[in-house]
């Protein structure tokens, strides 16, 4: 006998993913989160700006709790990558490499991959792991107060990152990435009021040393106490432009102020969206989309007991 569908298939087990399992599971809705396990939030070695853990905590064991959490209310979580969803009449199928689940509704919570600097693979986490690199100053540049910190970019996103470094040190330095800086006579004078000294690249492979991160520039190899990298990243949106949903220039999946994406019955929340790439904030589109999903699921369907 074949199964009903689900009513929404979640894909993504981060903060956003886990927490709109949360509430959906809440609302006795059939819920099924599948997820390949490469959320951004496992890296965190802690974070001290998550609300309710004022010593701190960890995003793996943040994620641990949040999956207990989901599990507890009977979300089902299942460990898998989807390989394409398809829209057929009104369900949507979502294709695993061995299994295919179809359900009524799907909210991507796909997140994005940070562009990584050049660093062999383990020793780039044992750096990220020990805070030599970090990737979100809006959750741990408090962590870098009047430590020697370098940035590797350049042009409005580097100056805008070093910037930001400012308010926490006196000593930033941002490297360009590939040979001169790519910086405008405004974004020049900027640095300088600013104090930021800007190192021309290219920045080669990053090393640690003890307890500190080198990068070799043009200027010679440069010592610091950490480094962010202001490389970008690549939004995880492709299921859902796949089906036709728009996005943004970027490619970040374009959504209403209820976490609709333009395809009905296909959501998205989390930093797959355009907007704060925070835990806090991920987790507040979430309960946005669990709650739209259960009203418009009800729009056809009374949900009753």
């Amino acid at each position: 006998m074949t199964s009903p569908p689900l009513d929404c298939v979640i894909v993504g087990a981060g903060p956003a993913g886990l927490t709109a399992a949360i509430y959906l599971a809440r609302f006795h809705l059939s819920v099924t989160l599948v997820d390949a396990g490469h959320s951004r939030a496992l890296s965190i070695p802690r974070t001290r700006n998550h609300a309710g853990y004022p010593k701190g905590i960890s995003g793996a064991d943040l994620v641990s709790r949040m999956r207990q959490h989901a599990e507890q209310f009977g979300a089902t979580l299942t460990h898998a990558a989807v390989l394409r969803v398809q829209a057929e009449q009104d369900l949507f199928l979502v294709h695993c490499p061995s299994f295919v689940l179809s359900a009524r509704t799907v909210l991507l919570a796909t997140g994005v991959v940070n562009n990584r600097p050049p660093m062999a693979p383990e020793q780039h986490d044992a750096a990220v792991a020990a805070g030599l690199l970090r990737y979100c100053p809006v959750c741990d540049g408090y962590e870098v107060t009047d430590q020697q910190v370098g940035v590797i970019g350049t042009g409005a996103h580097g100056v805008d990152e070093a910037s930001f470094l400012r308010m926490y040190s006196r000593a930033i330095t941002l490297i360009s990435p590939e040979g001169g800086h790519a910086l405008s006579p405004e974004q020049r004078l900027k640095l300088e009021q600013l104090g930021i000294r800007a190192v021309d690249g290219p920045c080669g492979e990053l090393r640690t040393d003890g307890p500190r991160i080198v990068a070799p520039t043009s200027a010679g190899d440069l010592a610091f106490d950490t480094i962010y990298p202001a490389l970008g990243s690549v939004i995880r949106s492709e299921l859902a432009t796949d089906l036709g949903a728009a996005a943004t220039a970027d490619g970040s999946i374009e959504v209403d102020a209820h976490q609709r994406t333009t395809v009905r019955g296909l959501y998205a929340a989390g930093d797959v969206t355009k907007g704060l790439d925070q835990i806090s904030h991920a987790m507040g589109e979430a309960g946005v989309a669990a709650t739209t999903i259960r009203n418009d699921l009800a729009q056809d369907r009374p949900l009753v007991r």
